[in-house]
């Protein structure tokens, strides 16, 4: 986050300000890794990373077919 915010060209305080959290968490957050998972949304948000949460739980690749005939299919909702 902190080269994102860097390439950016934006400062902790003003990142801190623009995401709404404090200039001491992003501080921290840069520092030490550590902050609230609301802030690091919050922050995603601003340096536009939010795409990036996708990978943090990917799908799990089917072992056996009867994992790929287990998984439910998703139905369609129609509108009326």
């Amino acid at each position: 986050m902190k080269r994102r915010r860097i390439d950016v060209g934006l400062t902790q305080r003003e990142l801190a300000i623009r995401a709404g959290v404090s200039y001491g968490s992003l501080r921290l957050f840069e520092e030490t890794g550590k902050i609230s998972l609301e802030a690091l949304v919050k922050i995603a948000f601003v340096l536009e990373a939010e795409a990036e949460f996708e990978h943090l739980f990917p799908p799990r690749p089917p072992k056996t077919i009867d994992d790929v005939i287990g998984r439910p299919v998703r139905q369609r909702v129609r509108k009326r």
